[in-house]
């Protein structure tokens, strides 16, 4: 039975509950071990057969830990079966919902050399209620221009399931 460890990282805990979500679709099919980016170290990395990371994005930006992580680890990630995915409300629209078209997974395949076997991105989730004044107020001008959701009374869930439920599938076929 494959180990999988799926490592995240998130601003708001969309990204961990996605990660979730592949565990239970995985079943029993592999041993799956959820951390976070900041908690993951090189033994578990190496004591895995398959690397899993996502990664959402605030300001149009993965978070630079990320990236250190990748360049740290980018020997032991370029030997194993991996996969990567983007967790971000630009994916909301059709015509950017797939690694090819997200500006944001073309982006980060620009700034690394590590190129995973499996790439996905999967719209994020809007929670105005929960953010802070400034957050509140930049996404809701930045929803403005991007004609989306800009009641900040509400919470808006883009997640595509049925497509996090797909790239799940692919982890152990």
């Amino acid at each position: 039975m494959d180990n999988i460890l799926i490592i995240y990282s998130t601003v708001d805990g969309h990204t961990k509950s996605i990660s979730e979500r592949i565990k239970s679709i995985i079943g029993n099919a592999a041993l799956v071990k959820i951390v976070s980016l900041e908690n993951a170290n090189k033994e578990m990395i190496e004591q895995a057969d398959t690397i899993v990371i996502g990664a959402s994005i605030r300001y149009g930006k993965h978070r630079s830990s990320l990236f250190s992580f990748i360049n740290k680890h980018m020997n032991i990630l370029k030997i194993k079966k991996s996969a990567f995915f983007s967790v971000n409300i630009v994916a909301r629209k059709e015509h950017k919902n797939t690694h090819d078209t997200n500006p944001y997974v073309i982006k980060f395949l620009k700034l690394t050399e590590w190129r995973p076997d499996i790439l996905d991105v999967f719209a994020g989730r809007l929670d105005f209620p929960k953010y802070g004044f400034f957050d509140k107020y930049i996404i809701k001008f930045i929803m403005w221009i991007t004609n989306g959701p800009t009641d900040t009374t509400r919470s808006y869930e883009f997640t595509a399931w049925d497509r996090v439920d797909a790239f799940a599938k692919k982890l152990v076929a």
